[in-house]
């Protein structure tokens, strides 16, 4: 990425220096879209933490009121990456802080943007957010809407942030639930299905590394086939099962399991918890 998107994108403070955010911080340093001095992150008391982050990116890092109220009113974009139960009383506290032309990106699951610009006491531009962990290689897919009041440049500045690690949709907001449970929280359930496979593999005789090596290449070269080829997963998945053969009796298995409504089951579930979050922020207003 050159210096013009690194220019644009201006000072970045992410308020919180959870997993996430150390996710997309280091998407966007390996991809050269921001230089470790335009970042900024804060947390609440967690020194050890911080100095990790420092240490780790060279990012400028704080705990301090004084390190709060220096990074948070020179930031271009503020980032905030606190969880959902810290949000009321960090955005409340925010908002007196904040100056004209800052634009909010928010990564807080269920909370919408009109209860983010209530608890803000401002109606600031505001961009809604849903990365996954996968950002931090480049390879993320994150959710975005926008409110009323972001401007074409504060659009094109979040695409140029989370287009840096991996694809993007724009959505309406009322989608962003469902996005969580597919995208969001999806990287978990592959990787729960992953250690399900390296155990079986250990269990049958393979060596931990030789289970974890086939698994892994197995579930990349799935996806890999799916990308290339453009076609239907149902398509691929019948191609390599044969009538009566191993492939057809694994998949008798799942299916006895009941699994695609399992799986099904565990998006759907994982979008109403993204809700309920929101809802408990906002009923607690």
């Amino acid at each position: 990425m050159n210096s013009t998107h690194q220019a644009s994108l201006g000072s970045i403070c992410f308020y919180g220096a959870g997993s996430m955010a150390e996710a997309i911080v280091r998407g966007l340093i390996h991809k050269s879209v921001a230089a470790p001095k335009q970042i900024s992150m804060l947390n609440r008391s967690n020194q050890e933490r911080l100095t990790y982050l420092t240490q780790q990116y060279g990012v400028l890092t704080g705990n301090s009121e004084q390190d709060k109220n220096k990074y948070l009113t020179e930031a271009s974009i503020i980032v905030l990456a606190m969880k959902p139960k810290d949000a009321k009383e960090a955005l409340t506290e925010l908002g007196p802080k904040l100056q004209e032309g800052q634009l909010i990106v928010s990564l807080i699951a269920g909370i919408s943007i009109s209860t983010l610009q209530q608890l803000l006491g401002t109606n600031a531009p505001i961009a809604r957010s849903m990365p996954n962990t996968s950002s931090s290689i480049g390879l993320g897919a994150t959710g975005l809407s926008f409110s009323e009041e972001t401007t074409d440049d504060h659009v094109q500045q979040v695409l140029s942030m989370f287009q840096s690690v991996g694809i993007v949709s724009v959505i309406p907001e009322e989608q962003m639930d469902i996005l969580t449970g597919v995208s969001g929280s999806g990287p978990a359930y592959i990787y729960y299905m992953i250690e399900a496979m390296i155990e079986a593999g250990i269990e049958g005789g393979l060596t931990p590394d030789q289970a974890r090596n086939l698994t892994v290449q197995t579930v990349l070269g799935a996806a890999s086939m799916m990308l290339e080829t453009g076609e239907d997963p149902a398509k691929l998945r019948k191609d390599i099962t044969s009538p009566n053969g191993s492939t057809q009796a694994a998949l008798e298995v799942l299916a006895d399991k009941d699994f695609t409504n399992t799986v099904k089951a565990a998006v759907h579930r994982c979008k109403e918890r993204s809700f309920e979050m929101g809802q408990a922020v906002k009923e607690a207003l």
